[in-house]
């Protein structure tokens, strides 16, 4: 089968290199093209990378050479590209403006940023929760003025570890939500060696995540209204947000009461049997089971568990019924595998296999 050819905006940042390690031996997307800021271009990714790279694994040799194009030069970098995946790091403004000059070349944008996650007519999408949102683009197609560019986001990080794990319970109905999250450094694009500070310490306050954490989950349960995507009103969710000293892994600790309150042996098998489209279709990245729950007392553990399923899957642990709430539950999931570049990976996976990214 002939390879997609993918290019990769603000290839050079933390989510960018992501991109980059995880896209090395992908038997459908080939990355031909990475674009970054304007001091990067007209340099070898190798050369603009330096120092910088903050992968495990070394940079792929296929990449090392290509030549970095200034992201600016719209026209350019869309020429030789099926569909770009974006991790750009500008202002939201220029962010949404972009993206959309992308789209409007016909190149399909599967963005890792935020800007466009309360744009009506944009899904934002968790592949395994609501893969019918996808039906939005044709709407997004018109507004734009396309045939096959349009824009689709990943949600926030910070939600992946909790609302995989309250998708399969909404048959229960679940009223209330109080969730508190320990968030990786990577989720602020460091790592130890650039943020020393961090060592032996934990800082209360992430800005704009708490924000996030409360309503994009709303957005994802939501439904599409005349070419819009209208968000749920229901349950209510309240989050604090908190930086932790981890290099990847988001964790977070979850209260949750229902209208139908199910008994703990429904939630686990819920969780157990829960399955998405990803795994209906196999798609290459997508994990054999998305959910995992520990008997154990003291898992999931971040060390240990966020690279469950190569860091695709969610790990949950610790259900206990609660005297204020119904329940309360531990979740884990990795930060920059399924909360950021994973996710939009899996994401452009299922863009194929629907028909929706195609070869230009």
């Amino acid at each position: 089968m002939e390879k997609l050819r993918v290019g990769i905006l603000g290839g050079t940042g933390m989510v960018g290199q992501r991109f980059v390690s995880l896209l090395e031996n992908h038997p459908w997307f080939e990355v031909v093209t990475i674009a970054a800021s304007p001091r990067s271009a007209g340099k070898t990714y190798e050369e603009a990378v330096g120092s910088r790279w903050k992968m495990k694994s070394p940079i792929p040799e296929k990449v090392k050479k290509i030549v970095v194009k200034n992201v600016n030069d719209v026209s350019e970098v869309s020429e030789g590209v099926d569909f770009v995946f974006s991790a750009v790091d500008m202002t939201k403004e220029e962010i949404k403006a972009i993206e959309e000059a992308y789209a409007k070349t016909e190149t399909p944008v599967v963005s890792n940023n935020s800007a466009h996650r309360w744009t009506p007519d944009v899904p934002m999408v968790i592949p395994e929760l609501n893969p019918e949102h996808l039906d939005v683009i044709e709407f997004q197609k018109k507004r734009l003025g396309t045939n096959r560019g349009f824009i689709v986001v990943k949600p926030n990080c910070s939600i992946q570890s909790y609302v995989p794990a309250l998708h399969p319970l909404r048959k229960f109905k679940p009223t209330v939500v109080v969730a508190t999250t320990y968030q990786a450094i990577s989720g602020a694009g460091k790592n130890f060696d650039d943020w020393p500070e961090m060592v032996d310490n934990v800082i209360p306050y992430i800005g704009g995540e708490e924000e996030k954490s409360e309503q994009e989950p709303l957005r994802i349960w939501g439904r599409i209204e005349d070419g819009k995507i209208v968000k749920a009103e229901k349950p209510v969710i309240t989050t604090q947000c908190i930086r932790v000293p981890v290099t990847d892994g988001h964790m977070a600790a979850v209260f949750v009461s229902f209208e139908n309150k199910p008994q703990k042996e429904e939630i686990i098998n819920a969780w157990n049997e829960f399955e998405g489209l990803p795994q209906k279709l196999a798609l290459p990245n997508a994990p054999k089971q998305f959910i995992k729950y520990f008997e154990e007392d003291n898992r999931p553990q971040t060390r240990f568990d966020r690279d469950y399923e190569n860091g695709m899957g969610v790990t949950l642990g610790r259900l206990r019924e609660d005297f204020v709430y119904d329940y309360k539950f531990i979740g884990l999931s990795h930060n920059t595998v399924r909360g950021a570049a994973g996710g939009a990976l899996l994401i452009a996976e299922l863009l194929k296999a629907q028909g929706y990214i195609t070869k230009k």
